[in-house]
């Protein structure tokens, strides 16, 4: 269990970075205040699930003051019969006027046995905002499959590239090079067809 909660000043900048590499079962709470004005968080994560692995994230964003800003995004890859849950909110109090709020969901699932619980939310109690949410629960892309086979990769490798690109939509946001490269290394080792992802890393 994680739990990271924020109050944040006038002008502040926030950024929260979580990769979930399983576990059974795991809780991320993220909860940032944004309470002064002209303050700005980026909630960003990526979320990898198998076997009977349970993942669940939990994010309440809430502008409480005017000219704020927040982005949300947040992947996940679910295999085998694992189950994992994204509950978003943006609540925007009545005096957070010039609110921009963006929250993104998006996931693959790899099993016909995996499962995925999105549920993004507005709360919005003011009336000149920007506020937009969404969610996508998809598969591997058959076509893009096909083109990298298509150019000489095998079917496996291929597969194991789209994944990782996944992944990377992620991890390319976190700016601390070292970081980055050695999480890019346990995602690619966590991901199916891991050893061949290292070669052609």
């Amino acid at each position: 269990v994680s739990t990271l909660r924020l109050h944040q000043g006038r002008s502040s900048s926030v950024t929260s970075h979580a990769v979930l590499l399983g576990g059974a079962p795991v809780r991320n709470n993220v909860h940032p205040v944004l309470a002064g004005e002209g303050g700005d968080c980026l909630i960003n994560g990526l979320f990898l699930a198998t076997g009977h692995q349970h993942v669940d994230n939990y994010m309440k964003v809430e502008h409480a003051s005017p000219h704020c800003g927040s982005r949300q995004f947040y992947n996940g890859i679910l295999d085998g019969q694992s189950h994992g849950v994204f509950h978003g909110r943006i609540i925007v109090h009545k005096d957070a006027q010039k609110t921009d709020a963006k929250q993104t969901n998006r996931n693959l699932l790899l099993s016909e046995g995996a499962q995925i619980d999105t549920k993004p939310q507005l709360e919005i109690y003011a009336d000149d905002v920007k506020c937009t949410h969404g969610a996508t629960i998809g598969q591997i892309d058959e076509d893009a499959i096909f083109y990298l086979r298509s150019r000489g990769i095998p079917k496996a490798s291929a597969r194991g590239l789209l994944l990782f690109a996944f992944a990377g939509e992620s991890l390319q946001r976190i700016k601390v090079e070292a970081i980055r490269t050695h999480l890019e290394a346990l995602v690619a080792q966590w991901l199916p067809q891991g050893a061949l992802l290292e070669e052609v890393r």
